[in-house]
C-alpha cells in the first residue's frame, strides 16, 4: 500500500485500524485517534509528565497541539489522494487547566470546505464532556495537480 495514494479519509482510517503508523506525534502528545468519518475526527489523550510546565501544572501548548492535530486531521479527512493541507491559523480559547493523568479526547469537524480553505473547530473533553479547551482553525489546501 502506497499510502501517498489513499484519501485522506483512507489514510486516517487506516490509523486508527493500525494499518499505518501513527505519526510520531502522536506519540510525544501520548494521543492517537480513535475515530474518524468525512470531516470528523476524535483522539484519545492523556497528558504526563512529560506535558508540564514549571509550575508543575500541563503546559497550554499541550491543548493548542491536541486541537491543532484534530481540527487538521478534520480536514484531511476530506482530501482526495495526492492532497495536502497546511494550518494557515489556530485559534484557542482555553476553559479550565488541562489535567494530568486523565484520560481526554480531542475532536474535529469540518465548518466549511471552498476550493482552496478548510475551516474547521475543535473541542478537548473529559469523559463526562466537560469541556477544557476550544478552537477554530483555517487550514490552506494544496489540492492535487490535474
Amino acid at each position: 500500500m502506497v499510502v501517498s495514494q489513499l484519501s485522506g479519509l483512507e489514510q486516517l482510517t487506516y490509523m486508527v485500524e493500525g494499518k499505518v503508523p501513527a505519526p510520531t506525534m502522536g506519540v510525544t502528545m501520548g494521543m492517537q485517534p480513535v475515530e474518524v468519518t468525512e470531516g470528523y475526527v476524535k483522539f484519545s489523550a492523556k497528558a504526563n509528565d512529560s506535558h508540564l510546565n514549571p509550575m508543575g501544572g500541563v503546559h497550554g501548548g499541550y491543548a493548542c497541539t491536541l486541537l491543532d492535530s484534530v481540527t487538521g486531521c478534520a480536514v484531511h479527512s476530506i482530501l482526495a489522494p495526492g492532497e495536502s493541507y497546511g494550518t494557515i491559523d489556530l485559534n484557542v480559547k482555553m476553559m479550565r487547566p488541562v489535567p494530568k493523568d486523565t484520560q481526554l479526547f480531542a475532536e474535529g469537524r469540518v465548518i466549511n470546505i471552498s476550493k482552496s480553505l478548510g475551516v474547521s473547530e475543535g473541542k478537548l473533553v473529559d469523559a463526562q464532556g466537560k469541556l477544557y479547551a476550544h478552537a477554530t482553525c483555517t487550514c490552506k489546501i494544496i489540492r492535487a495537480a490535474g
